[in-house]
Formats: C-alpha cells, structure tokens, sequence
C-alpha cells in the first residue's frame, strides 16, 4: 500500500513538471530568442552630411558569418549594403550607394548592424530596411533629408499697384530640401493672401520657392516673408518694413476716368460747332460778293470805254466769285462730311464709354468676389487651424495612451518574469522532493530486500526440518497422534511460508520495473 501511494504521488508530480514546462517553455523562447531592434522615429540627416541608421540584434550575438541585408524596396538593384560570407558585395549594390555605404565590421561580434551613409544625398531619403535571413529577423527605418545651410529669403519690391494704391513685394528663397512652404504675414502675425508659390527644382534636386503679394495701405508696414518645413522643424524668415511714403501715389480716380470721355465729346461738339459758324460766315461774305459785281455791270454799259475796261474787269469778278462759291460748297460738304465723321466718332465714343463703365463694375464685381473668395479662404484656414490643434489635442491623449500601455506592458512582464521565477523555484523544490522520495525508495526496497533474504533462509531451514522429520518418520513403523499433529503443523507453515514468499515477491517485481 505504501508503495502504491508513492507510485501515485510520483505520477501526479510527473503531470505537474511537464504541464508548467508546456506554458514556461514558449515564454522562455519568447523572451531568451534574438530580435532585430530599430529606431521608432524618423532619422533626420543634412544634405553632404554623414549619418548612422541604427540596427542591432538584443540580446546581442555574433552575426559576422551570417547574411545581412539593407535594402530599399523601390530602388532597382534595391540593395543598399549586402554582407555575406564574411565580405562586402559591392556588384550587387545600388550604383548610387557604391562606396558611400558601409557597416561597423568591429561591432558585428556584438549583434551591430548599423548602417553608415557618407555624403547624403536628397536622393537618399526614403525607407530602409535591415534583414538577417538567417534569424528572419527584419527592421525599418524611415530617412528624412533636410537641406544644410539655408540662407534666409530675400524680399524685393516688385511693382506699384496704382489701381489699389498698393506695393507688389516678392520673395524667394533658395537651396531648400524636401519642398518647403512659403507664408506672408503682417505685423500681427496673420497671414497675408498671396499668389501662388513658384517653386523650382535645381539639377542638385534644391527647390527655389517665390511668391509675390500686394500689401495696401490699411495693412501694417511691417511685412515678414517666412519659408518652413514641417518635417524637419527647420525654418527662415525676413522681415520688411514699407515706408508710408511708398503707398501715396497719384491714382486716377473711378469718377475722373468716367467723366474723360465726356468733356473729349463734348469738346468734339464745340469743335463742330465752331466749324459750323465759320463756313456760314463765309457763304454770307460770298453771299454779298456776288451782289457787287452785278450793280457794277449796269453801270459800265453807260460808261466811257474806261468803264467798259472796269466792266471787263469787273466781268471777270463774277467768276472768281463763281468759283469761290463751288469752293465754299466743296468746303460745305467736306465740313458736313468731317460732321457726320464727327457724330459717327461720337456714337463710338458713346458706346466705348459705355463699355468702360461695364468693365469698371465687371472689375467691382471681380473684386467683390475676390474680398469673398479671401474671407472664405481666411475662414477655411481658421477652420484647419482649429482641426489640426484637435488632431495635436487628439495625438497627445493617444501619445499618453501607448505610454500607459507600455507602462502597463511593462508591469505585466515583471509579473510574468516574477512567476516564471517562482515557477523555477517551484521546480528546484519539486526536483529535491523527487529526489528524496527517491531515496526513501531505494531505502524501502533493500529493507524489503532483507526481508526477503530473511525469509528465504528461513523457509529453507523449515524445509531441512522438515526432510528430517519426514526421514525420521520413514525410520518409524508407526505414527504417534503426536507425531501426526506436528506434521501436520509443519505443512500449514510450510503453506504460509510459501504464501508470504509469493506476496514478497509480487512486491518486489513492480519495484524493480519502476526503477
């Protein structure tokens, strides 16, 4: 019965060792097995610059005879670096990485597989990615280029708007990488509606930005040009004051322009009228001309041949007369000419006049819609403004939110590292346990041992004692009661000894089979 507990005992035991090194042994794998670590932020470089992209095996190992591989995806070749066999792949590189990148081969015993770029290159940014196939383990990494020493813009003054009474300035600013953003702002730091931002790509892939606005009077004189990149946090600005002297210029105002053409028509018509009143003054002097020549040719008839000399003179009078009449029609004709000329030039005038006005409230309306169009675009950047300090409001509690998990990540695997610890402990007890149960066992099966031997030897002594009482019996002619009741005895302890022999070794066979 002993035994049978102890064997019981044993195999429950057996059952627990292994279920707890069912759940332990993936935790240990989990936790003891190499894995590939990389940077979580963006790794910001300056163009011409060196820079580092971080990569190591925790916990650390020995990986320079193994395969390491960086590469980036849309690249042909896309490999970057590849070490194997204990060397440096050059053939199989990027032509654009040839003897620009390279690893720290002294650091590889130590699980370092960082990565070194010389020289950076705009052309460089983009994600990498650090691959051991031999542990398939991988990480990325996501390179940002940012533009080395960027001068400050440089504000101009392009024209003079007399229209607005305004100045036209630009700015421009070159040498900068990735695209930046160009923004006006006045003295109060709102923002300026401009025109569109020029940007132009340079053969070292530098953008050169530009931009124009019209700054009025009502503005404040101070003006700052501002060029920034959000991803690189990097930013230049100038600032600019406008003196007042710049917006008193003479403009034409909207009711000088409207009346122009109507003084220019109404000078027409005085010219016209002036016109009118010479040539009738002139039809009445030739009017009166032909008049005289006539009275004088009735004198003449009566005259002396002196007067008839005057009378051919004076006959030649009505002819010029004549003349000059046709003349003065012709010149009638050419003034009622020059006056339809006139009229036609003042129905044009008219209608351009007309059409000027509908161009002026065409532009009022234009500008209208402009005013519009710039309050809806002021109230649409008020709008994102507002969206994206929700967004800043919205990545702060999400921020504060992975911290807590990670804070809570982290208890979690004290815990378990905790009980994985007490399971060990667990374990070592359980294994001195066994072990003692084992020695208590050994210890019971030589007692048994003994005891069997013990026995043995007693049951042979019966068995002497009894062939001697079984000769002696033989030797006798008859049997006693006595006799009888002594053999008889000596076979039931025969019997007995034969069943303890038998329940001994029952014992003993189960006992040598589990050891």
């Amino acid at each position: 019965m002993q035994e049978s507990c102890i064997n019981h005992q044993m195999a429950g035991f057996s059952l627990y060792c292994l279920r707890n090194c069912f759940l332990v042994f993936p935790l240990l794998v989990h936790f003891c097995q190499s894995r590939l670590i990389g940077p979580t932020q963006p790794i910001i470089a300056t163009a011409g610059k060196d820079i580092t992209l971080p990569c190591h095996l925790v916990p650390g190992e020995n990986v320079a005879a193994m395969t390491l591989e960086w590469t980036r995806p849309e690249l042909d070749p896309r490999f970057v670096f590849l070490w194997r066999a204990g060397q440096d792949l050059i053939n199989m590189k990027n032509p654009s990485y040839i003897g620009r990148s390279s690893l720290f081969t002294d650091e590889l015993k130590h699980g370092n597989t960082s990565l070194k770029l010389c020289k950076v290159k705009p052309a460089d940014e983009g994600r990498y990615r650090c691959y051991i196939p031999d542990k398939d383990e991988e990480a990325f990494i996501h390179l940002v280029v940012a533009s080395g020493a960027v001068s400050s813009p440089v504000i101009s003054l392009a024209n003079l708007d007399k229209a607005i009474s305004g100045v036209v300035l630009q700015c421009e600013s070159p040498g900068w990488y990735p695209e930046p953003e160009l923004l006006w702002l006045d003295g109060e730091g709102n923002l300026l509606s401009a025109g569109p931002t020029e940007t132009l790509r340079g053969p070292d892939d530098l953008y050169t930005v530009s931009s124009r606005v019209t700054v009025e009077k009502r503005h404040s004189n101070n003006i700052t040009c501002r060029v920034q990149q959000r991803n690189t946090n990097q930013s230049r600005e100038t600032h600019i004051h406008v003196p007042e002297d710049f917006f008193d210029i003479p403009s034409s105002s909207p009711s000088v322009t409207d009346t122009s053409p109507v003084s220019l028509a109404l000078c027409i018509l005085l010219l016209i009228l002036s016109v009118v009143f010479l040539v009738r003054r002139k039809r009445k002097n030739v009017m009166k001309t032909n008049r005289r020549p006539k009275d004088q040719t009735e004198d003449v008839r009566v005259s002396t041949e002196e007067d008839r000399e005057r009378e051919q003179l004076n006959m030649k009078l009505p002819i010029t007369s004549r003349q000059q009449l046709q003349e003065e029609q012709q010149r009638r004709e050419d003034a009622e000419n020059t006056l339809g000329d006139l009229q036609n030039d003042k129905e044009k005038l008219e209608n351009e006049l007309q059409d000027e006005k509908k161009r002026n409230e065409d532009q009022e309306a234009k500008l209208k819609e402009l005013e519009k169009k710039n309050t809806e675009i002021i109230n649409q950047l008020q709008q994102e403004k507002e969206t994206l300090e929700e967004l800043k409001k919205q990545l702060e509690s999400k921020n504060q939110e992975l911290s807590d998990s990670i804070s809570e990540l982290n208890r979690e695997k004290m815990i378990r590292e905790s009980e994985i610890n007490t399971m060990k402990n667990q374990l070592e007890s359980n294994k001195q346990e066994m072990m003692k149960s084992e020695r208590e066992k050994d210890e019971i099966i030589t007692k048994l041992r003994q005891t069997i031997l013990a026995l043995e030897s007693k049951l042979q002594e019966e068995k002497q004692r009894r062939e001697k009482a079984e000769k002696q019996v033989q030797m006798l002619p008859t049997e006693t009661e006595e006799e009888k009741q002594n053999k008889e005895e000596t076979e039931k302890k025969v019997q007995t000894l034969q069943i303890k022999t038998e329940k001994i070794s029952q014992i003993n066979s189960p006992s040598k089979q589990k050891k």
